[in-house]
């Protein structure tokens, strides 16, 4: 675990501090700087919204606000700090990059740093993969890498329909929003990209078949198939299918191993791209260095962002080098040459294999878990606890209340509470999946044992308060 160390003078964070130390819940008024940002900043901001705080400074998982509050961060950048905050070893090498007087984006001109980072991805991706694997660089966010996959996948098969899913997040441009499952981001646009399809994914707690377990993601393989082999279906071939293997803003849905392998045997048989959006998942969130690899298959096209850039913008697509079909120039952007983003990626990389974070993610995921799993046998309020690695979730409901499908029904109200809550004991976690009902928690991949006894005991404590004052 990685020690909060090297902090400025002023800061409260000390190497003794590895949790937040609560007395009385935390004041959460909005101080200046919170009223500043209101004032100045466009309604289209969200996250301050739910977490009303401004952050001072960090260290690993442990982040100070402008009132000298502490909290454990279980949202980690939506997962975009695979190391937490202020890694001595990413900084040291950001530092290094900068003195070394490498210009900090140069295009697509290669440099020292952009050879090192494209030769660490390769060593990170499986070695069969690696093997015929072409990288790409796209633009800062993740929703760039997906317009290029989608682009990419169009040129390559000549076709134009996608196939997504249910529950699905791919970003919020034209075409990833397009194959976005949530319609609340879709609700005042018009002229998205045409000739997307949704399919069911399989989601237990929520079937939509009403079977849940395998039979319930069988049929949901059965019904995509159907359509494929339907010259009646109305929906031609698609040029590709995007997936994400663990669905994180849909509600954190891991994909059983099964139904990706059959995935991936449909789209090989009808000569369709299968296109993996590992932009949360990847990286060791799993508990393995990407969430396909459990299921023993191999996507067409893996897009990769956050965590990839080490904390710094980055985003890449990687294909087998026989769907390289790009013209030169047909797809640019000029920050796809971000160079610290290269030098903390190479370095987050080789930090993941060495400290076997993957590993523990697994284990600090399945610590949560069981703990989550401990509550839940208290609080009839939670509906389902999933996940993997250290990607998890839970889903509130109104005990006892179903909805018209006979399903538990979704209590947004209690999440938003309970999510409050917990910030004012010192614990910061994110809320999404149907409805605004599901709690996630993305920590960063460094979290240790005891702070994850924290999450549990806090999480327990905050749905004690929020049940109560219903």
């Amino acid at each position: 675990m990685q020690n909060v160390l090297n902090l400025a003078p002023e800061c409260k964070l000390t190497n003794e501090l590895e949790v937040p130390v609560i007395t009385t819940p935390y004041d959460l008024t909005p101080d200046e700087m919170l009223l500043s940002q209101e004032h100045y900043e466009s309604e289209v901001r969200s996250y301050p919204r739910r977490l009303p705080i401004a952050i001072k400074s960090g260290r690993g998982a442990i982040i100070e606000d402008t009132k000298g509050q502490i909290y454990l961060d279980c949202l980690a950048g939506a997962g975009a700090l695979p190391l937490g905050y202020n890694h001595n070893e990413i900084n040291q090498v950001l530092i290094n990059q900068i003195n070394a007087g490498v210009p900090y984006q140069t295009l697509d001109l290669t440099t020292p740093s952009k050879d090192a980072f494209i030769k660490a991805v390769m060593q990170f991706l499986p070695a069969n993969f690696a093997k015929t694997a072409r990288i790409q660089f796209c633009g800062p966010s993740g929703a760039d890498a997906v317009e290029a996959a989608i682009k990419l996948a169009k040129l390559y098969t000549k076709r134009n329909t996608m196939v997504s899913f249910h529950g699905a997040y791919h970003g919020m441009t034209n075409g990833s929003l397009s194959l976005t499952g949530n319609l609340s981001s879709k609700s005042r646009r018009t002229g998205l990209m045409s000739d997307v399809h949704f399919m069911p994914f399989p989601y237990n707690f929520r079937c939509k078949f009403g079977l849940g377990g395998e039979e319930g993601a069988a049929q949901s393989i059965r019904y995509l198939e159907s359509v494929l082999c339907d010259d009646e279906s109305g929906i031609t071939k698609p040029a590709a299918i995007i997936v994400e293997p663990i669905q994180g803003e849909g509600g954190v849905l891991p994909a059983p191993k099964k139904w990706l392998q059959e995935l991936r045997r449909i789209a090989t048989e009808h000569g369709i791209l299968l296109i993996f959006d590992e932009i949360q998942c990847g990286i060791g969130r799993s508990g393995d260095h990407f969430a396909f690899e459990e299921s023993g298959i191999e996507p067409d096209v893996l897009i990769l962002s956050k965590a990839i850039g080490g904390s710094m913008p980055m985003s890449i697509i990687l294909f087998n080098e026989k769907y390289d079909c790009w013209n030169a120039g047909e797809h640019t952007g000029t920050f796809r040459g971000n160079q610290l983003a290269m030098a903390s990626g190479a370095k987050t990389l080789e930090i993941i294999q060495r400290d076997n974070l993957a590993k523990n993610a697994a284990e600090r995921g399945e610590q949560l878990r069981t703990a989550l799993r401990d509550i839940q046998a208290d609080f009839p309020q939670i509906g389902e606890v999933r996940g993997r690695g250290l990607m998890n979730g839970i889903e509130i409901v109104k005990p006892g209340v179903l909805n018209s499908l006979g399903q538990a029904e979704a209590d947004p109200a209690l999440a938003i509470a309970i999510q409050r809550a917990a910030l004012e004991l010192g614990l910061i976690i994110e809320k999404g999946g149907r409805r605004g009902a599901v709690l996630r928690f993305l920590p960063p991949l460094i979290i240790s044992q005891t702070q994850i006894e924290f999450v549990a005991t806090t999480m327990a404590k905050a749905i004690k308060i929020a049940v109560e004052a219903q």
